[in-house]
């Protein structure tokens, strides 16, 4: 293999392992989808969180379009709230990791780790904080407020220790 094409397939891997972590400056989307998608929450019904408690999977043929992302509903009753309220039911932060966003950047998020506060529907990375220890929900919110509007282009993996289930 040449020098020039090892380069290539270098700066190619690169990019494909990176590309999660991104920052707000590079995202394109208000709402995060992931790499080769342009579905909300992996698929799941936002409304569920809220009605059901749980993350539900939305159906193909359930769906709406709304800030820039396909959203997914397990039902019919759920895609007429969100149509009719959909920033009560939307992801906070874009959908991007509520712990990462409190530390400056973005990064992925995982449905099943999420966590709804005062009425508010929050994802993260990972369900386990790491054993550096373990921030209330209010603290990581507060810092995301404060933090948030002018995160950095950090990369994620540099600090995300955490993993941020609220």
């Amino acid at each position: 293999m040449t020098l020039r094409r090892s380069t290539i397939l270098l700066f190619a891997s690169l990019f494909l392992l990176l590309h999660p972590f991104v920052s707000p400056a590079a995202a394109k989307d208000p709402v995060y989808t992931g790499t080769f998608s342009n579905v909300a929450l992996s698929g799941f019904d936002a409304v569920a969180y809220f009605v059901r408690g749980q993350p539900v999977e939305g159906l193909g043929d359930l769906e709406y379009d709304w800030n820039g992302a396909t959203w997914r509903f397990a039902n019919q009753a759920n895609l007429k709230a969100f149509k009719a309220a959909p920033q009560t039911y939307a992801l906070q932060y874009g959908g991007y990791c509520a712990w990462a966003v409190s530390q400056g950047y973005t990064a992925s998020t995982d449905p099943e780790a999420w966590r709804i506060v005062d009425n508010k529907l929050y994802l993260n990375y990972a369900r386990a904080f790491s054993a550096t220890g373990r921030k209330t929900s209010r603290e990581i919110l507060s810092g995301q407020t404060r933090i948030g509007p002018r995160c950095s282009n950090k990369r994620s993996g540099e600090r995300l220790g955490v993993s941020a289930a609220l």
